[in-house]
């Protein structure tokens, strides 16, 4: 918790400006309020009631609310396109706009190894702070603690948040029907090849750059569009494939996608060439999949490429066939996808 320390008691270590985090900073003395004072609460904003308390109030709401907690353990924790903090604030603003669900406020714990640089903690609470403020949503609750040196790996970030649902139409897999369209939000496989690249100095030019962003603005736009939206899934661990196959399974369907008409770029494509990854695998973490009713998929794409013109259509949702969940065509052939047995990509998020 974020709460005000008493003054009585003792430090095992003495007080000082430190420039590395020690185990005392979590041990909820004056070390702890010295961190609080000067790394947290200036970044978050947090008021004086808020930090007496053990929860935060956020008000009543007449919507039906969503519920979302995630831990961040990416390694590197600085990567192209962003760092630990910002993945840990979309990432959670993300789960909730899936549901339809724009995000009020947000909890961040953080277990921090002792000998962590204070200015790299700054760093990335700062990013929170600013990720906090693009995606409108606040930092309202948290909670420190810290580890002996070599028992952890830098710092671990773990959220929870809440959101309105405004919607009152149902999101989810079991909503999903035959001759439904299936569009991606945009190009695909850029966070996990950046994290990758950055975790294997692997000097790619131009730098590939995470796509970390927040997701409820082309979620909103779909819905205040009116389009009749059955599923939405963002394509984070197990990219764009896992996210299909685990909506089919759910939804007792067959989705088909078109290899040709998945946006990868030039670059993504050629490092996963390189590699010998499939980019359909691989993470994002600002890109979804939304399966919307036939009918309505030109008027969504339209939508969506407002704010990425890689935005498509990849394909349809068919009849179950047999034990297939979801299928990718080719020139020439078609081949099942399957969920991976392993972890191609650890710790991306």
């Amino acid at each position: 918790m974020m709460s005000r320390p008493g003054s009585h008691g003792s430090c095992p270590v003495p007080v000082h400006s430190a420039e590395r985090i020690e185990i005392g900073h979590g041990g909820g003395g004056k070390l702890t309020q010295r961190l609080i004072d000067t790394v947290f609460r200036p970044a978050f904003a947090v008021s004086d009631e808020d930090l007496t308390c053990d929860s935060a109030a956020i008000g009543r709401s007449e919507f039906e609310l969503a519920f979302t907690t995630d831990a961040y353990v990416v390694q590197p924790l600085f990567f192209p396109g962003g760092n630990i903090g910002s993945l840990a604030i979309f990432g959670t603003v993300n789960d909730l706009a899936m549901s339809g669900a724009r995000a009020l406020a947000i909890s961040a714990a953080f277990v921090i190894e002792e000998g962590f640089a204070v200015t790299d903690l700054n760093r990335i609470v700062e990013t929170m702070r600013d990720a906090a403020s693009r995606a409108g949503v606040r930092i309202v609750a948290g909670d420190t603690k810290v580890v002996e040196r070599g028992k952890a790996d830098g710092v671990y970030i773990a959220t929870s948040g809440i959101g309105e649902i405004g919607s009152r139409a149902l999101i989810r897999p079991q909503e999903v029907r035959v001759g439904d369209a299936v569009i991606v939000s945009g190009d695909i496989g850029r966070h996990g090849m950046a994290v990758m690249a950055a975790r294997e100095s692997l000097g790619f030019e131009p730098p590939i750059e995470s796509d970390c962003a927040p997701l409820f603005g082309p979620v909103s736009a779909l819905i205040d569009g009116g389009i009749e939206l059955h599923c939405l899934r963002d394509c984070t661990r197990g990219g764009l494939a896992t996210a299909l196959i685990e909506i089919a399974r759910c939804a007792d369907v067959t989705i088909a996608i078109e290899q040709t008409k998945i946006p990868v770029s030039g670059p993504v494509r050629g490092a996963c060439e390189i590699l010998g990854i499939d980019p359909l695998y691989v993470a994002n973490e600002g890109r979804f999949t939304a399966i919307v009713a036939g009918g309505d998929a030109e008027r969504a794409l339209s939508i969506l490429q407002r704010h990425d013109d890689a935005a498509a259509i990849i394909g349809m949702v068919g009849e179950r066939d047999g034990s297939t969940d979801a299928k990718i065509r080719t020139i020439g052939r078609t081949r099942a996808l399957d969920l991976q047995t392993g972890e191609q990509l650890p710790r991306i998020c």
